[in-house]
């Protein structure tokens, strides 16, 4: 098995921000592994939050190059655990690597990952959940704008400013679509709390992480008093997130990044099953190549924000597609990605 690194700096569409970033290109690596006969590809991307960044990926991988490649290639969870040890201190750098040999096992079982894990389903249910499409801090009036230039029945609409009933209340005049509201960490226990009242009245379907990810005492205020839903996303990162989030939060929200990839993130959403908790899957602003192993998991989850690749001015690969939030799977085998680059390219 070969190894090859694939660099891009991704243009979005709009200025993308959220509570504490804002960007307009988003770095991304692209992992592939080759097997003779199939290529597979994972993908991380840049984190101003978690301080990942594209060096520290491609170091951790080139340092274990050898013992990557070495691997067979036949069974990707003992492949995890295997690389778990090494990899371990950037679990962005493990999310890429465990997509790509997912997507190779897949291709070279000739079956979508899908279909190989629930052996009992031949085609994709018809209860599978609708995508949201996210709408980044902007003044109002261009929040409104970019909702009107993507309609949609599910919007993500990212708050954490002076004015956040405002905006709600504003896009609302707009549009009958659901709302989820995302905070990212920039509430306070009673802010949250009066918001969730106010809320309610515009149909808005859950808070996501309102406090800070460690305020666990907040939280559990919060937990007894919203009256509305709460997911968390920064305070859900590893599998042993899970049980801490229990009796905190309704939900969680887990992104590959952030876990490792998708050997961990099924265990995380069995996990939180088990606990009696919905289970969202969300994306960073990534490529379809990402996207492409989310939409994997859409049978086991509740909800999910897999819409990176539409805030991408162009995409590397084509994969899942979204229709009026409703998903479109590939036909290909894998994670469903067939990759296909750009002229800013960069193979390392």
């Amino acid at each position: 098995m070969k190894m090859k690194l694939h660099q891009f700096d991704l243009k979005l569409k709009h200025t993308f921000k959220i509570a504490y970033n804002e960007r307009n290109t988003q770095k991304t690596l692209v992992v592939e592994l080759n097997n003779g006969s199939h290529s597979g590809f994972g993908e991380a991307t840049s984190n101003f939050y978690y301080g990942n960044t594209i060096e520290a990926m491609v170091d951790i991988l080139e340092k274990n190059r050898q013992k990557i490649e070495e691997y067979n290639g036949e069974n990707p969870e003992e492949f995890w655990e295997i690389m778990n040890p090494l990899l371990s201190k950037n679990s962005f750098a493990q999310c890429a690597l465990d997509i790509a040999i997912h997507d190779l096992y897949g291709k070279t079982k000739g079956k979508p990952l899908y279909k190989i894990w629930n052996s009992q389903l031949q085609n994709i249910p018809k209860t599978i959940p609708i995508s949201n499409y996210t709408i980044g801090i902007d003044s109002i009036e261009n929040m409104v704008k970019k909702m009107q230039e993507f309609p949609w029945p599910i919007y993500k609409i990212k708050l954490g400013t002076n004015e956040d009933l405002d905006i709600i209340r504003e896009l609302r005049k707009y549009t009958d679509a659901i709302f989820r509201v995302d905070a990212n960490c920039a509430w306070g226990v009673d802010e949250t709390i009066f918001n969730s009242k106010e809320l309610k009245k515009y149909n808005v379907q859950f808070i996501e992480q309102p406090l800070q990810a460690d305020d666990w005492e907040g939280m559990k205020e919060i937990y007894q008093k919203s009256e509305l839903p709460l997911f968390a996303d920064e305070s859900c990162v590893t599998e042993d997130s899970i049980e801490k989030c229990q009796n905190h939060f309704h939900g969680v929200n887990i992104k590959l990044m952030k876990c490792g990839g998708l050997t961990p993130a099924r265990r995380m959403i069995k996990k939180a099953k088990d606990l009696d908790m919905k289970v969202m899957i969300g994306c960073m602003t990534e490529s379809s190549v990402g996207i492409s192993a989310i939409s994997q998991l859409l049978p086991e989850i509740d909800e999910v924000d897999m819409d990176g690749s539409s805030l991408l001015e162009k995409d590397i690969a084509k994969g899942p597609s979204l229709v009026n939030g409703k998903i479109i799977m590939s036909k290909e085998n894998g994670t469903g990605v067939v990759f296909q680059g750009l002229d800013n390219e960069k193979v390392l």
